[in-house]
């Protein structure tokens, strides 16, 4: 029920930047080629073939400009070297200000997760309460599923703010 909440906020973790680099940083950014946007990893092959590196191979050399532009109009703020065939990109060391605005991001996303959760539980409970007016669903049924409801969400937050705290950890480790 809440796999798809904590799926997401993984996903999102995975974008933001520690001081090693990770082909997660680029592979859902909106490229616009073919007439039409689609994600990095479905027009390119991504590799950290060095902790400070991420090298791009586009399986269509006619779409590295594309490539390019999106990397430049992109909020990662990198700098992409064209190499023949490839791109690379070199990943600066984090300066604390870029830290700082890292960790106020990884909060939002944290946020998110949190409020996904609860409307999860809002709109079960609803249904619950539902089933418990037609008839289909006791008092002390809906009671029980409501305790059991409310630690299942705990558990839930308990796992993300580990996560976001490991996260902050390596956004913080220099």
């Amino acid at each position: 029920m809440f796999s798809s909440s904590i799926e997401h906020f993984k996903g999102q973790l995975a974008t933001l930047r520690t001081n090693r680099a990770t082909p997660a940083l680029v592979e859902q950014l909106s490229v616009e080629c073919y007439g039409s946007r689609l994600p990095l990893v479905q027009i390119a092959s991504i590799s950290a073939p060095e902790p400070r590196q991420i090298v791009i191979q586009p399986w269509d050399a006619t779409v590295i400009k594309d490539i390019e532009k999106a990397i430049n109009a992109s909020p990662l703020g990198l700098q992409p070297t064209i190499d023949g065939q490839i791109i690379r990109l070199n990943l600066p060391i984090l300066t604390e200000d870029r830290r700082k605005d890292l960790l106020k991001v990884l909060g939002q996303y944290e946020e998110a997760a949190r409020v996904a959760l609860k409307k999860i539980r809002e709109e079960t409970l609803k249904t619950w309460k539902e089933s418990e007016r037609s008839g289909s669903l006791s008092e002390d049924g809906l009671l029980k599923q409501e305790k059991d409801l409310q630690k299942s969400i705990e558990e839930r937050h308990a796992e993300i703010k580990d996560m976001a705290d490991d996260k902050s950890k390596e956004i913080l480790t220099i």
